[in-house]
């Protein structure tokens, strides 16, 4: 059973030296932010294009939708969806990541990987490294949605379980018409308050600018 980080494994992971040769480690620390203040899954983050970060109602988002012309798509209908950028990765300088020019993808540093999927390299360094920490089983790249998602349930804020289900790109349990006419109708600054919600303790990541 995967389950969400502790605060005591994120401070361990964000204090471990890094070592694969193949993915440098600002793009793994890059992309461990990005799922932590997003629930992203890691597919979905290697693939993000430039174009995939764009300011809708004025607040800046991840476009996590098909790309055709590499065959990539979310494994489900409610997996294309918004996401506002939470002020943590604004902060690091995520949005700079659009003036990158080597690329047209928004994650520098995962070119060099021969394999189709982009984030292959990254998942298998990332299972070494949590082997070598002596991490649980449990603790997966996928523990960051987990630990999104339980973090937006215990919320104390006044956050609707829909609003969570959309960001995190959960089929919404009651599926009727009116749900679907809802999920269309749900502003971006609802999204962005979810997103707010995420929080961690200082200790949980490596403090870096990208």
């Amino acid at each position: 059973m995967r389950r969400s980080w502790t605060p005591q494994e994120l401070a361990l992971l964000a204090s471990a030296s890094w070592h694969s040769s193949l993915v440098p480690e600002p793009t793994f620390r890059l992309v461990t932010l990005i799922a932590a203040y997003t629930g992203m899954r890691l597919g979905e983050i290697c693939t993000l294009r430039k174009e995939d970060l764009q300011t809708i109602d004025g607040v800046p988002c991840f476009m996590v939708r098909a790309h055709a012309e590499d065959g990539w798509s979310p494994k489900t209908d409610a997996g294309t969806r918004v996401i506002p950028v939470h002020s943590k990765l604004i902060e690091a300088g995520v949005l700079n990541l659009k003036d990158n020019t080597e690329s047209t993808y928004l994650i520098p540093g995962l070119d060099g990987s021969k394999q189709k999927d982009r984030g292959a390299t990254l998942s298998r360094a990332f299972s070494q490294l949590k082997t070598r920490l002596g991490l649980p089983a449990e603790i997966t790249f996928h523990s960051f949605w987990h630990t999104v998602s339980t973090q937006l349930r215990n919320a104390t804020t006044d956050i609707r379980e829909i609003w969570i289900d959309r960001l995190l790109g959960h089929e919404a349990t009651h599926k009727s018409q009116g749900t679907t006419t809802y999920l269309t109708a749900i502003t971006t600054a609802n999204l962005r308050q979810t997103v707010e919600a995420i929080s961690y303790p200082e200790t949980a990541f490596k403090k870096e600018m990208f």
